[in-house]
């Protein structure tokens, strides 16, 4: 398989389910993070291009906040968790003891707070794939960005672009103490990782 448009409807099904187990994983983490019980709706896994997933997260000149993993190993890509301001106002809420109009309010202890549910999230995600395909990952420190969200997903479209037009996202609700907030993450695998993934995975279509 050379670019993401080559997958089947087998391939597609099982990122699908890998994509739910990841998003549920990383529910109990955030459920944990944030003491409160937290519920998610059925995830909606999609293969998207860039302007479609940047379309589908509200618009490339909506500002939002994003903490980006760089992955390697057995499993090389990126993973980016966006987070909008209700997903912000949640965790600080919960954590800090407060809430922000907008991400110009943010202080450093708000920064510090939605990296570190953020990382927690995306490796939750990334240790329940590994263990799933019983593969190797290793991942970096989380960067952590606000900006126009047409400039967040320029770093995957920088990283993988000149192999596929295409990312994966995944989509769905929290709900915490009967609020709902979107969740929303974007997982970029290069084309040798996505092969060797799915090999691992018995599906792949020879």
């Amino acid at each position: 398989m050379k670019n993401y448009e080559e997958l089947n409807g087998m391939e597609l099904d099982t990122i699908r389910e890998i994509g739910s187990i990841g998003t549920g994983n990383a529910a109990t983490a955030l459920s944990s993070m944030l003491d409160c019980p937290v519920r998610i709706d059925i995830p909606e896994v999609r293969i998207m291009g860039y302007n479609e997933a940047i379309d589908w997260i509200g618009g490339p000149e909506v500002i939002t906040a994003g903490v980006l993993v760089h992955m390697s190993g057995e499993l090389n890509g990126i993973m980016l968790s966006v987070q909008q301001i209700e997903f912000v106002n949640l965790v600080l809420e919960r954590m800090v003891g407060r809430t922000v109009n907008n991400y110009e309010e943010l202080t450093d202890l708000d920064r510090s707070a939605l990296v570190e549910v953020g990382n927690i999230m995306i490796c939750t995600f990334i240790n329940a794939l590994s263990n799933l395909a019983d593969i190797t990952t290793s991942l970096t420190v989380p960067a952590f960005a606000v900006d126009m969200q047409g400039a967040i997903l320029t770093v995957p479209m920088a990283a993988f672009g000149g192999q596929s037009d295409y990312i994966m996202t995944i989509g769905s609700n929290f709900i915490c103490n009967g609020v709902e907030v979107p969740c929303r993450l974007l997982l970029s695998p290069d084309i040798r990782s996505l092969n060797f993934l799915l090999k691992k995975l018995g599906v792949l279509d020879e």
